[in-house]
Formats: structure tokens, C-alpha cells, sequence
């Protein structure tokens, strides 16, 4: 991932890659002509982040290209209340022992991504629950609460949509705005924290934060606001679909939920009018190489050059060069039909929706099973007639063998892993036979 900066300030950078939505009035001329101090909140409501989120993420990984200062919040205490934004329900109430797991696997997720040893702006990482699981709720609502009206949160876009619905949005969630504005004032005031950034469906709750602080501490002795705002806007595909639910809910961070194969064919996979803009967002690639593989993707589309340099470089920044090689491989071998090298686990994750048939050891064992009736039974062919005359045709395969006689005997030996088979007909019609436990 190139590390040259092209342009004279990061907000210039952010506007050419479609990543600036809307800022305060004065915030692009700050960033361009003083280091500041930028934080981005991520909610723990899940154990992982989702690719969604990889934008503010490389906000933030930019902001510190540019010579600013980065800070992941991580909402350990917000987290106990739930974002209203985005949502047409009540959110289900996690445990603390719940949000604490999340808040851990999360900043782990993050800190491959910051520098946090650079000499002039190391990344930093805080827990907003270090402060509001001990704030005193009377202190809170004197100090913070009478700052703002109810008519001003019952316009932001994060609540405004509950109210026209029976189960409306309770006081909880309804709060929320303020402790995201409280979170900014206590950055603020503790660590000179003079800028938030955030998607934008969180742009109401970060002019919260803005105002809050105006309130307190007015301008600076120039007259200038001591606090600005970014926001990036909420990725969506050229159709208008919102981002990853093409396959079901987006792409997460977590190489455990989210492999890297799964990763890398995701973005394989999108739209060519897609491609250049995912690459700006989601990748460190300059202008020159952007424009390279825009002209690919106009010349020779067929070719998927964008797609393939977008798959590699997310792939490779989340889950490293490991992971990325990874993702070649099971690729490489998956749709050049050689699975023999691939591992039990990787085989599973490759093939996973195809059907599944349980065998017990007792009948792999001994002489072991005829092909051809693991095939019938596998749902690799209608008949045992069927499996044959494909198999003379030369389009049957056990683990990416090829199969020659249907009376050939399948025993434990031929396990992957001593735990599955895999069964392919044709070129992509692939069944798995597990072992039962």
C-alpha cells in the first residue's frame, strides 16, 4: 500500500476520494494549516466491525498520514445505552461483561491499522466507559443536559424517524445524543481533542458535540470555534443498495466471521461502476494508479484489473500479507479445480451453502463405501446409472481427484483432515460429506 501524499492537505485528499460529506464552517482550513487532534467513536453492539466501517477507519488512517493526531473511542460506556441512528427499533440491552468482550476484540481490530510508536503523532485509543460509567446522573444533567433543548434532539435524523411509529424511541436511547456530545467535551477538555469525525448518519450527534463545547468554552481569542466536525458519507453500491447486503449483511473485520477468501471475493465481486470508487475509498492508492485502473475498467472491463487491485489491498490491509496469500490460494485453487492443497477448514469455508451429507465412521471403515453410492447419497447424482455415465464422460472428482471407476472404495484414509470429502460434478457443482460426530 503506497505512503506517498500527493496532495497539500488531507481535506484535499478526502474530497478527491469522495470521502467528505459535510464538515463545519473553518474545519477544512484548519486541517489544512494546523495539526489537530481527531477522534472517531465505534460502537460495540457487535463483536466485530463491519466493512462499513473500514471508512472512518481509513479517515483516521489518513488523518495521520497528513501529520494529525488519531483517536479510536471505542464505546464501552455509550455502548450500554445504543445508537438510535439507522435504526427503526429499540436495540436489545447487552450485559456489561457482553460490551467489555466487544470493546477487546474491537480494539484489536483497530490497532493494526494506526501507528501508536509514530514520534509526533502517535494513535491513541480510549474507552469512553473510563468516564461515563462514573458520571454522577444529577452533576450530568446541570452541566450537560441544560445545554440543550428538547426541540433541537427531537430534530436530529438519528430519532426523528421513531416517533412516527407505535413503539416510538425511549429515553434511553433518546440520551444518547448527549453522552456522544459529553464524550467530545471531556476529549476536549482532557486532551485538547479538537476535532470529531464520524459516518453521516452520526452528523447531528457530532454538532452536538460541536455546540456543547461552544456553550462552555465560547471561541478561542481569535474568534475562531474551538471544535469542528467531519463526517464521511455512508457507502453505497451504483444501484443504490446499502453496502454489503448483497451477500447478507457486510463483510466484518474478524477474520473468524468474515474469512479472508470471503473478504477478497466480496470485493472481487462488485460492480464494474463500483470498482474506482471503492478503490478511492477504501484503499491508500494514489491518483496516478486510480487513474490507471479507472482506464482499465473502461478498455477492457472483462479483465476486472480495479476489482482484483480493490480485493487485493483490503484484503491485504485488514488481514496482512498472510492473509491475502491466503485468499490467492484458496482462490487459485478453487476455480482452477485443484482443491487437493486445500485445508479442511479452508474447503468448508469455500464451499459454504453447498449441501451437506453426514457419514459415520463405521462406514468408511474396513472395505470402506462404493464411490458411486456416495455419490447417490451425497446428492451428486440422481442414480447410481447417472454417477456412472458422468464418470465416464471424466466430470466426477473426490478431493479434486478424478474418478475413473465407480466401484472405487472410499475409506477413512481418503478424510480431509480426518473430518470431510469433497464431491465434484462438472466444473462447479460441489457437495461435502462430513464425518458425524
Amino acid at each position: 500500500m503506497t505512503t506517498d501524499t500527493e496532495f497539500q492537505n488531507v481535506a484535499e485528499d478526502l474530497e478527491w476520494r469522495g470521502a467528505l460529506f459535510d464538515a463545519t464552517p473553518g474545519a477544512t482550513h484548519t486541517l489544512a494549516t494546523e495539526k489537530v487532534t481527531c477522534y472517531n467513536g465505534f460502537d460495540p453492539t457487535a463483536s466485530s466491525l463491519h466493512i462499513g466501517n473500514l471508512v472512518p477507519v481509513m479517515g483516521l488512517v489518513r488523518l495521520q498520514r497528513y501529520g494529525h493526531t488519531p483517536v479510536a473511542l471505542v464505546g464501552g460506556g455509550t455502548g450500554m445505552i445504543g445508537d438510535p441512528s439507522g435504526r427503526a427499533d429499540e436495540r436489545t440491552l447487552m450485559s456489561i461483561a457482553e460490551i467489555d468482550d466487544n470493546v477487546e476484540a474491537i480494539r484489536l481490530q483497530l490497532e493494526p491499522f494506526l501507528d501508536f510508536k509514530a514520534k509526533s503523532n502517535p494513535a491513541r485509543m480510549v474507552n469512553n466507559a473510563d468516564w461515563l460509567r462514573t458520571t454522577e446522573l444529577l452533576p450530568f444533567l446541570r452541566d450537560v443536559g441544560k445545554h440543550f433543548t428538547v426541540n433541537s434532539m427531537m430534530g436530529r435524523e438519528s430519532v426523528k424517524g421513531r416517533f412516527d411509529r407505535d413503539s416510538g424511541i425511549s429515553f434511553t436511547e433518546f440520551s444518547y445524543q448527549l453522552l456522544q456530545a459529553y464524550d467530545f467535551l471531556t476529549l476536549y477538555e482532557q486532551d485538547h481533542v479538537g476535532f470529531q469525525a464520524g459516518g453521516s448518519d452520526q452528523w447531528g450527534n457530532i454538532l452536538g458535540g460541536v455546540d456543547l463545547i461552544r456553550r462552555i468554552h465560547g471561541a478561542d481569542s481569535e474568534g475562531r470555534p474551538r471544535a469542528h466536525g467531519i463526517a464521511y458519507p455512508l457507502v453505497s453500491s451504483s444501484t443504490g443498495e446499502k453496502f454489503g447486503k448483497s451477500i447478507g449483511g457486510a463483510p466484518t473485520l474478524d477474520p473468524k466471521q468474515t474469512s479472508p477468501y470471503k473478504l477478497y471475493q466480496f470485493f472481487l465481486n462488485v460492480a464494474d461502476a463500483d470498482a474506482v470508487p471503492y478503490v478511492k475509498l477504501f484503499t491508500m492508492l494514489n491518483q496516478v494508479q486510480v487513474g490507471g485502473l479507472a482506464e482499465a475498467v473502461s478498455i477492457e472491463p472483462q479483465k476486472r484489473e480495479a476489482q482484483q487491485a480493490l480485493a487485493e489491498e483490503v484484503t491485504r490491509t485488514i488481514h496482512g500479507h498472510g492473509g491475502l496469500d491466503q485468499a490467492l490460494k484458496v482462490t487459485r485453487a478453487f476455480f482452477g479445480g485443484d482443491i487437493s492443497g486445500l485445508s479442511a477448514d479452508e474447503l468448508e469455508d469455500v464451499l459454504e451453502g453447498s449441501s451437506v451429507t453426514d457419514v459415520n465412521r463405521d462406514q468408511l471403515s474396513g472395505e470402506g463405501i462404493r464411490f458411486v453410492d456416495l455419490a447417490v447419497s451425497a446428492g451428486a447424482g440422481k442414480s447410481g446409472g447417472d454417477v456412472r455415465r458422468t464418470i465416464e464422460q471424466g466430470g466426477m472428482y473426490l478431493n479434486g481427484e478424478q474418478i475413473v471407476d465407480a466401484g472405487r472404495s472410499v475409506g477413512v484414509d481418503d478424510l480431509v483432515e480426518d473430518r470431510l470429502l469433497v464431491i465434484r460434478r462438472g466444473r462447479k457443482n460441489y457437495s461435502l460429506v462430513k464425518l458425524a460426530e
